[in-house]
């Protein structure tokens, strides 16, 4: 039985599985695909591609410069399916899957840390084709106000002055 230090409590190991005896309770292995909004990174044997992707409840949807992407997705633990429809919505370039490949049905399956998820899928529009893609969690917080900078007192709908040193001249 191996023990390390854990502040004032032991943990130990067990069957896969630490314990803290403080909680008497299992830590978690795993951690599930979170709901929020991901970068994500794709590719396929033609061409890589990236994207935005928003997952909340059960529902999937983002998109790219010229496809937008919607369906669901099902959570098992840190394993994930999703069934993904794609669009076109403006002209540009070919897809990942090459030209003419605009719509079409993807079958997902993946897995996640919390953090970071990826997935591989499938398609019948072509047939046989790998699809690989990488879903990094946007943890971003917005920044701190900066309280060094004073106040800008409003002035009845008019926008504050510029200083001297930022005026066209």
């Amino acid at each position: 039985m191996a023990t390390a230090s854990l502040g004032h409590a032991a943990r130990r190991r067990t069957t896969g599985t630490f314990f803290y005896p403080v909680l008497a309770l299992p830590r978690l292995d795993y951690a599930m695909l979170k709901d929020g909004t991901y970068a994500a990174w794709f590719k396929t044997p033609l061409r890589e591609g990236a994207g935005i992707v928003h997952f909340a409840n059960g529902k999937i949807w983002g998109g790219d410069s010229i496809i937008s992407y919607s369906g669901s997705y099902e959570i098992d633990g840190d394993r994930w399916t999703a069934t993904v429809t794609t669009k076109r919505h403006s002209a540009g370039h070919d897809t990942v899957f090459g030209p003419g490949i605009d719509e079409m049905e993807l079958k997902l399956e993946g897995t996640s840390n919390g953090k970071i998820a990826s997935c591989s899928g499938t398609t019948d529009a072509a047939p046989g084709m790998a699809f690989e893609a990488t879903l990094i969690l946007n943890e971003d917080r917005p920044p701190a106000p900066d309280t060094e900078a004073p106040a800008t007192k409003a002035r009845g709908g008019k926008l504050p002055k510029l200083p001297q040193r930022l005026r066209a001249r």
